[in-house]
């Protein structure tokens, strides 16, 4: 097993003990809910009774079903929407639990507003109820992505029961392309690794070319590790950490800061750490990537065709026909130049301000083609503040898309904004499955916000290499 990892010092930090069951128990440091998850939980624990154990250690907020259009016009016109969130409204006030509502100026995805208002720091044990909880990775710490009745767990206890992880190294070498992000990088991972590889493991991201990512470029590889199968995805803290989290709300200042920085640097991996597996990638031979299927997993390079079943064992041929069947793909053929009908820009994995300003420069002084429709949907009402205060809406809005408020939006489509019938979608969301933009025969493809907005103006998937050189 894995030893002297950040992975083992985080997890040992927060042990409090050995269950029967082998599994530990973990002291979680930070607990953030929203409203899709947490009223059944709640409901346990006003059904026993129970209160929240730490309640200035949870924070809420509403993004997976607010709608991303007149947010502070309530009741909100779906019934569901709204009943989740006046539960969730109820219960926060109930236990006396921070809440970023839509009047705080702090709502957002929840992945996105934890980062930025510096409640997600180094060293820490996150639990949330939802999978892209790896996200907080990118800070050095273990994110948990969980269940309901987990989240009741957390709420009552501070503690969850985990299994010990093994821990995989993936060290990206060199120095990316121009036009290759932080999407293609994690896209290249899972693709090289598969959608079950990270299944056991923790994935720590290394190498010079995460030494160069800013922080949010980090947020979105770790964002995705639960794609390749890990429940956790971490880069150790530097000197980028740290600058990022000066002068957060909730990161503490002066002297107090400069004790937690010791403590930062004292988490990060030895140099003499032994790892569970070691994965090297070349950076420099990363290419814009574009997924063609159905799991994040089935992706390729900008300019390679499609798979073909030839040679390929029996289960992967079945994925494989399967994918294109429901992509309405042929094999062999080019994913550039295929006719997209809708881009999204937005979710938990590309909301941020970065984000935005890539897919804004390729949209600046362009339009959005006739026959696309484009949704831009900030992550928070900070992201979305700045991005205006930059004059990023007025590209987006002159180019012909439309601007939203903070939510999850089109990534799930547990509100309004959902594909309709077979549309296929550029999206830089985390997930291509089928249905999970709304329509049970919509087709999405995952790519990068640069590649997105690229779409957008030409109407059909393009590599934004040959832009840039243009």
């Amino acid at each position: 097993m894995a030893e002297r990892t950040l992975y083992n010092k985080v997890w040992d930090k927060h042990k409090v003990a050995t269950l029967p069951t082998g599994q530990d128990q973990l002291l979680i440091g930070l607990h953030l809910i929203h409203e899709v998850t947490t009223p059944q939980a709640f409901a346990s624990l006003n059904e026993r009774k129970a209160s929240v154990r730490f309640p200035h250690r949870t924070f809420a907020t509403l993004d997976h079903i607010i709608p991303t259009e007149n947010q502070l016009n309530r009741p909100f016109l779906d019934q569901q929407a709204e009943l989740m969130s006046k539960t969730l409204e109820y219960n926060v006030k109930e236990h006396g639990i921070t809440f970023f509502n839509s009047h705080s100026g702090n709502q957002g995805i929840v992945h996105v507003i934890g980062p930025e208002l510096g409640l997600t720091k180094p060293g820490m044990t996150i639990a949330c109820g939802d999978s892209h909880t790896s996200t907080h990775g990118a800070f050095g710490s273990l994110g948990f992505g969980i269940g309901t009745s987990e989240v009741a767990l957390v709420l009552e206890t501070q503690t969850l029961a985990l299994t010990p992880l093994k821990v995989r190294k993936i060290e990206v070498t060199g120095t990316l392309q121009k036009g290759v992000s932080a999407k293609d990088v994690i896209l290249k991972i899972i693709n090289k690794c598969g959608v079950k590889g990270g299944i056991g493991y923790a994935y720590e991201f290394s190498g010079a070319v995460f030494d160069s990512m800013s922080m949010e470029e980090r947020m979105t590889v770790c964002n995705m590790s639960i794609e390749g199968g890990a429940r956790i995805g971490y880069v150790n803290p530097d000197q980028t950490t740290v600058d990022y989290l000066v002068d957060r709300k909730y990161v503490p200042k002066g002297e107090s800061f400069d004790q937690l920085k010791h403590y930062w640097q004292s988490i990060c991996s030895d140099n003499d750490a032994i790892y569970d597996d070691v994965v090297m990638i070349d950076g420099s031979s990363i290419e814009p990537m574009v997924t063609w299927g159905i799991t994040p997993g089935q992706s390729i390079g900008v300019n390679d065709l499609l798979p073909n079943t030839t040679s390929k064992p029996d289960d992967e041929k079945q994925l494989i026909e399967s994918a294109l069947a429901h992509m309405k793909f042929q094999a062999d053929t080019p994913i550039l130049d295929k006719v997209i009908d809708v881009v999204f820009v937005g979710s938990c994995t590309n909301s941020r301000l970065s984000d935005l300003r890539e897919a804004a420069e390729i949209m600046k002084n362009n339009n959005v083609h006739k026959d696309v429709k484009m949704m831009v949907v900030p992550g928070s009402q900070n992201v979305k503040k700045e991005a205006e205060k930059e004059g990023l809406d007025k590209i987006f809005i002159e180019a012909g898309a439309d601007w939203r408020d903070p939510g999850c939006s089109m990534c799930l489509a547990m509100n309004p904004d959902k594909l309709e019938k077979d549309q296929l979608c550029a999206s830089t969301s985390n997930r291509n499955f089928i249905g999970r933009q709304g329509s049970p025969t919509g087709r999405t493809l995952l790519m990068s916000p640069a590649m997105a907005a690229l779409a957008a103006i030409h109407g059909k998937v393009k590599d934004i290499r040959t832009f840039i050189e243009i």
